[in-house]
């Protein structure tokens, strides 16, 4: 069975969105009422088990397996992959056409997802097929170590994952980052796969899709001194259009437009990267800390770099529990935080509207990866699953940051291959979990599952806002925009307009306990109140700098008073891979609240807000420090860097 190959050239990825209308029909309220709030409910299956996930549309969400004994069937073979349309909770077979085994993926300016590498083709077991064509019975699968996928979302059939050509190099665990002019960036792996990395097979290169005529890999040295826990390196982009990059215990600043790095100081207490695989994320990134990136990290594993045995026993090993945080942009040093209450590896963090952060999924002892051999636990080189979320809320003072807030356990299991992300109605997806080399449904502690959940965060029930107005593209700096809450969208008290938020979510791509390419980004606003308790609101765009927020897809939440209102996918950026236009920022007007007739109105700012009346919104715990256009300044401003330029 010979590789589908895309029809259209790969110019066309640089062309812009269709035009779109100036503003999207408001949100309503969530399809479910009377959710179990805190609790998982299982909803459906994937058909393949979600080893990889992601957001495509409003409605639905795309699932990526390894080629694996799946009883979906597609074209007279299992299929691996498959689309799950949240309204039905009904899952339809794909094709993902060679094998997407431990691939990385990430969104791209013009909303196409692309999923990167992979494995070599299989037969039963995920022992090597006899042809690496696709030709060999009976998973047909072709070898997927080289290739890039694209699929553009859609709610229906007619979206096909496509090969758009291959990269230059073999990488099997790779992540991928946006960029700020839509690109991605794909960094790390190895050709062959393994328990962890080595010599013989490591791949320490970047390279970049769309990829300028004879681009070749770029050498990183980080990922050369890394060895051997440095696959799915963690990396993203900063403001200062750098990417910020941590491997097994190495930290490095990328200016990959310069190809130079900069070494940082290491990673204290744990490795956090595969398989030791901790729980990471960016927190929101907000006027209230000028937009400046403070990037979490928890959990993980201590293991030293000669100490990666295979036939270790792994399940039976303590997890961490500590957690520190990084603000590259300002300084290179990493800072305490609050350990989690219970220790964990392969644990998600998905950002919450709201701010907070709810970590959830994997083992409270062992690692990431399977074996056959009698130090496992069913293949499995974990045990105690992690069923117990907990929420971080980085507003909290220290000592007061993670809380079960009404959370009850899982009854799944979530070991390797789970995955999870947020959903438009803020609610989160929970599946995946496979750690097998092939299909086991009975006989063991952890077997392969179909079964995807849903949690309820408490603010489910509570009555949504339905803002009018929200924009279909919103771009960088340039005139603001305006909102309208009703009366009852404020909860018939005008002043929760002071409480109002309006968030940018990239929900990203989820697989071996990350979400590459997860961000948030509150927008400026101010307020115009009503006597009738309504409002409008005046909301800036992104600020003038694409690194902040890449172009592609986002979800935009307002929130009310700690509620969300059902998100609407909004596109960022001009809809095209390429430099974004920036336009200078327009001042807001000054926030008031207008008086019924006869009476003044009050123009004076709420608690919350400066002088000007421009709201401030908390989270990360960074005092404003400047006005408006000193908040531009220093956004855009050029960083210099204390680290250790490494030569290539």
């Amino acid at each position: 069975m010979p590789p589908r190959r895309r029809l259209a050239p790969l110019a066309l990825l640089a062309l812009a969105l269709p035009a779109l209308a100036d503003a999207l029909d408001a949100p309503g309220q969530p399809a479910r009422q009377n959710a179990p709030l805190g609790q998982y409910d299982i909803v459906g299956n994937t058909l393949v088990s979600a080893q990889q996930l992601f957001l495509g549309t409003e409605q639905n969400l795309f699932v990526i397996d390894k080629v694996e004994n799946n009883a979906a069937q597609l074209d007279g073979h299992p299929a691996w992959a498959s689309r799950y349309a949240l309204a039905s909770n009904k899952g339809t077979a794909m094709d993902a056409i060679t094998n997407t085994f431990c691939a990385g993926g990430g969104v791209l300016a013009n909303g196409s997802w692309l999923v990167v590498g992979g494995n070599q083709a299989v037969t039963t077991g995920g022992d090597p097929a006899s042809s690496q064509n696709g030709g060999a019975a009976p998973y047909h699968d072709p070898d997927g170590g080289k290739s890039l996928r694209l699929l553009t979302p859609c709610d229906d059939d007619s979206c096909q994952w496509e090969l758009v050509g291959q990269m230059s190099t073999r990488r099997w665990y790779a992540s991928v980052e946006t960029l700020d002019d839509g690109r991605v960036i794909i960094m790390g792996g190895d050709a062959n796969g393994g328990f962890v990395n080595d010599a013989g097979q490591t791949n320490p290169t970047y390279e970049f899709f769309p990829a300028a005529a004879g681009d070749q890999p770029v050498t990183s040295p980080l990922l050369q001194r890394t060895l051997p826990a440095n696959l799915f390196p963690l990396m993203w982009v900063l403001p200062s259009a750098r990417l910020f990059v941590q491997a097994n215990f190495g930290t490095a600043i990328l200016d990959y437009k310069a190809q130079q790095e900069f070494q940082l100081p290491d990673m204290p207490h744990a490795v956090r990267t595969y398989p030791a695989s901790g729980g990471t994320a960016m927190l929101p990134l907000t006027p209230a800390n000028n937009w400046t990136a403070t990037i979490l990290f928890c959990s993980g594993m201590n293991v030293s770099p000669s100490d990666w045995d295979p036939n270790a026993a792994w399940p039976t090993k303590a997890t961490s529990k500590s957690c520190v945080r990084i603000t590259p942009d300002v300084s290179q040093n990493y800072e305490e935080d609050d350990d989690v209450p219970s220790p964990r590896s392969m644990g998600n963090m998905i950002l919450l509207p709201t701010g907070k952060i709810l970590y959830l999924n994997g083992a409270q002892t062992g690692v990431a990866g399977y074996g056959t051999g009698s130090n496992t636990v069913g293949d499995s080189y974990a045990d105690n699953p992690a069923f117990q979320p907990w929420l971080y809320d980085p507003d909290a003072p220290s000592g007061k940051r993670w809380s079960m807030d009404g959370l009850s356990p899982s009854t799944i299991a979530r070991m390797y291959h789970s995955s999870a992300t947020l959903l438009p109605d803020g609610s989160v997806a929970v599946a995946g979990s496979s750690p097998h080399p092939d299909v086991v449904l009975t006989g063991t502690k952890f077997p392969t599952e179909y079964r995807i959940e849903i949690i309820y965060p408490s603010y489910y029930n509570t009555r949504r806002p339905e803002p009018q107005g929200i924009p279909a593209s919103i771009g960088y700096g340039g005139a603001f925009f305006n909102l309208t809450l009703s009366a009852a969208d404020l909860g018939n008290d005008v002043t929760n307009l002071n409480r109002t938020s309006v968030v940018l979510v990239r929900t990203g791509y989820s697989t071996h306990a990350l979400n590459m390419q997860q961000r948030m980004l509150v927008l400026e606003n101010t307020y115009t109140g009503a006597a009738d308790a309504s409002g409008t609101l005046h909301v800036a765009p992104v600020p003038p700098n694409p690194a902040l927020f890449p172009p592609g897809p986002a979800l935009l939440f307002v929130v009310v008073d700690g509620t969300p209102s059902v998100a609407r996918l909004v596109n960022v950026g001009s809809g095209a891979i390429g430099t974004q236009p920036t336009r200078p920022p327009v001042p807001l007007p000054g926030s008031r609240v207008l008086a019924a007739a006869g009476s003044s109105s009050s123009s004076a700012p709420a608690a919350g807000a400066t002088g000007d009346g421009t709201k401030v919104h908390a989270a990360s715990a960074a005092p404003r420090a400047w006005g408006l256009s000193g908040l531009w300044a220093a956004v855009l401003a050029p960083l210099a860097f204390a680290g250790v330029l490494l030569p290539l």
